[in-house]
């Protein structure tokens, strides 16, 4: 999980970035439904983080 994402991210890290986070979030959804709540705090996190690289860099789906 990357520590601060900001508006000056910079897009060029982006595919190592979300290569690590896709990796981190399926590592944690491996584990099965039943995860504690900082897992889950962890897990909603990771999405967020995904899903602003994504956003920012205009990277489609």
């Amino acid at each position: 999980m990357l520590e601060h994402l900001e508006s000056n991210y910079d897009c060029a890290a982006a595919g190592e970035d979300l290569h690590a986070l896709l990796s981190e979030l399926a590592e944690l959804r491996g584990r099965g439904p039943d995860v504690d709540a900082l897992a889950s705090e962890r897990i909603n996190r990771l999405e967020n983080q995904i899903s602003f690289i994504k956003n920012k860099c205009d990277i489609k789906p």
